[in-house]
C-alpha cells in the first residue's frame, strides 16, 4: 500500500475522533467565525462577497455576515478570504501556518449543504488537520523558506480530506481529490501584506472542496499523488522534510489538534509579531517605559522566524501586519495592539513613523530554523534612563503560553459583535460551544447572519471609510 492510499483510508475509514479533540476542533471553529465575521467588513471581504453575488447561482451554503447565500465552493471562498483578512486567525506549527481559515470555511459551506451533524464536522476538521499537520512535516521548513505560503499549499489537501468525508467519498475518489488537489496547490508569501494573502486561504478552501466534489463526479486524476519521482513532494518538499510514511505511522497519535495543538491570536498581525508584541507589553509593565524616552528598538531573530515579515517600512495598514517595524512602534506609542491597529491612517502617524525609525531587526546565529509558531526573540530597549532586555521564548496564544476561554470568548464577542451586535454575537457563540450536539451546522452558518435591525455596523466599517 502507497503513503497516498495509505492516508486515504486514514481519513475515509477513521471513526473514533476522541472528545478532547473535537472539543479542540471547536474551539477552532468559534475562533474563525469571529475572524470571519470582523474580516468581512474588510475591503477584500467586501469585493470577494460583492464578486460573488454578482456571479449569481444557486445559495446551497451561508457568505458570513451576508444577507445571501451561494453555491458551496463560493460560500467557502468568500469566507476563507473574510477569515484570513485581519490575520487574526489560528496557527498551527507543523502546518506552518494557518490551519482553520481554509478548513472551517469549506467545511461550514459543504456541512450546511449536506446537513452534516456538528459532530460529524468536528471530526472532519480533525482529520483534515491530520493531513495537514503531517503534510506540513513532509513539505519541511524548506518549502516555506522557498516562498510558498503553506497555509494554502497544505491547506487545499486538508480541505480536499476534510470535505470529501463530509461528502461521503470513499478511499479510491479520495485518491483522486487529492490528485486534483495537488494541481491546485499555490499562494506565494511573496504577496504577503496585499489582498492576496486571504484571497490564498479562500482559493485552498475552495479548491480542494473543488477537488472532492468533482471526484464524487467520477473526475479522475493520479492517484498515488504523493508517491515516487515527480509527485508532490518530490516536486515541493525542502530537503528538510521527513518521509511522509513515516509521518502516517503517527495519524491520530497523537492528534495534530492537540499536539502540537493550536495556537490563538490576541492581536491582528501576523504570528512573527507576537513573540515581540508579548516581551515589549511586559517590559512597558515592568519598567514604564514610555515612548519619548525610546532611543533605540532592537529586536533578534533566529532563522526563520521573521520570514513573514517582509514590510520594513510599511505605507498601508496591511503591510503593517507584516512589519516588526511597525508593531514594535505601535506596542510601545499606544501600549496595546488592536483591530484598529492597523488602517492606513495608523500606520501614517508622525509619531509611529519617528519611532519606527529606531527599530533595528538582528540576526541570531542558530543552526536551526524557526517561525512565528516556534523559536525566540531577544528584545532591547535603549532608553535615556537606561537599557532593558529580555528573552522571550514563549509565544502569546500557543498552548505554552495560552489565552484562557474568557478571553477567547471575549475575542469573539468582540470580533462577531461588530457585525451582528451583541445579541446576535452572543447567540452565535452560545450555537458554537454546542457544535458537538447540533443535529444539523446550518444552523451555525444561518447564525453567521445579522438579525434584521442588527446590521449596519457593515456601513461603519472603518475598512469601508479608508
Amino acid at each position: 500500500m502507497n503513503v497516498t492510499e495509505r492516508l486515504a483510508e486514514f481519513v475515509i475509514d477513521t471513526r473514533d475522533v476522541p472528545a478532547p479533540v473535537r472539543e479542540a476542533s471547536r474551539d477552532a471553529v468559534i475562533d474563525t467565525l469571529a475572524c470571519g465575521l470582523a474580516g468581512s467588513l474588510e475591503d477584500c471581504g467586501e469585493i470577494a462577497a460583492r464578486f460573488v453575488r454578482e456571479c449569481g447561482g444557486e445559495a446551497q451554503a451561508t457568505v458570513w455576515g451576508h444577507g445571501f447565500g451561494a453555491s458551496v465552493l463560493d460560500a467557502a471562498f468568500v469566507n476563507g478570504i473574510a477569515s484570513h483578512a485581519l490575520d487574526f486567525d489560528d496557527t498551527q506549527p507543523n502546518v506552518r501556518g494557518h490551519p482553520s481559515t481554509t478548513l472551517v470555511p469549506a467545511l461550514l459551506a459543504v456541512g450546511e449543504r449536506v446537513h452534516a451533524s456538528g459532530a460529524d464536522l468536528l471530526s472532519a476538521y480533525a482529520i483534515g488537520l491530520e493531513v495537514g499537520g503531517k503534510l506540513g512535516r513532509a513539505l519541511g521548513d524548506g518549502h516555506y523558506m522557498r516562498g510558498w505560503h503553506a497555509t494554502a499549499t497544505t491547506g487545499v489537501f486538508a480541505c480536499a480530506a476534510a470535505g470529501g468525508r463530509l461528502l461521503g467519498l470513499s478511499a479510491g475518489e479520495l485518491r483522486n481529490a487529492l490528485g486534483l488537489a495537488a494541481s491546485q496547490a499555490a499562494g506565494l508569501l511573496r504577496n504577503f501584506g496585499t489582498m492576496t494573502k486571504p484571497f490564498h486561504a479562500g482559493h485552498a478552501a475552495r479548491s480542494g472542496l473543488l477537488a472532492a466534489m468533482l471526484s464524487k463526479h467520477g473526475f479522475t486524476a493520479d492517484t498515488s499523488i504523493f508517491d515516487g519521482d515527480r509527485s508532490f513532494l518530490a516536486t515541493y518538499a525542502g530537503e528538510d522534510g521527513k518521509p511522509l510514511g513515516e509521518l502516517l505511522e503517527r495519524l491520530g497519535n497523537p492528534w495534530e489538534a492537540l499536539a502540537p495543538g493550536i495556537g490563538y491570536k490576541r492581536w491582528p498581525c501576523c504570528y512573527c509579531n507576537h513573540r515581540s508584541i508579548g516581551g515589549l507589553l511586559g517590559m512597558i509593565d515592568e519598567h514604564g517605559i514610555k515612548a519619548d524616552e525610546v532611543e533605540s528598538i532592537e529586536i533578534g531573530f533566529p532563522p526563520g522566524s521573521d520570514t513573514a515579515l517582509i514590510s520594513g517600512d510599511p505605507q498601508t495598514g496591511l503591510q503593517g501586519k507584516f512589519s516588526i517595524e511597525y508593531v514594535a512602534a505601535a506596542t510601545v506609542l499606544d501600549r496595546r495592539i488592536g483591530l484598529e491597529t492597523f488602517t492606513d491612517v495608523m500606520v501614517k502617524r508622525p509619531q509611529v513613523r519617528a519611532l519606527l525609525a529606531k527599530v533595528k531587526r538582528l540576526r541570531i546565529p542558530d543552526s536551526k530554523i524557526y517561525s512565528g509558531t516556534t523559536g525566540y526573540n531577544d528584545i532591547r530597549v535603549q532608553t535615556s534612563r537606561g537599557a532593558f532586555t529580555r528573552h522571550i521564548d514563549k509565544t502569546p496564544g500557543s498552548p505554552a503560553w495560552p489565552m484562557s476561554p474568557a478571553e477567547r470568548d471575549e475575542k469573539f464577542l468582540d470580533c462577531a459583535g461588530r457585525v451582528l451586535g451583541d445579541k446576535g454575537a452572543r447567540t452565535l457563540l452560545d450555537l458554537a460551544h454546542g457544535c458537538d450536539s447540533l443535529a444539523d451546522v446550518g444552523a451555525l452558518a444561518r447564525a453567521s447572519v445579522p438579525a434584521s435591525g442588527a446590521a449596519g455596523a457593515r456601513a461603519a466599517s472603518p475598512a469601508l471609510a479608508r
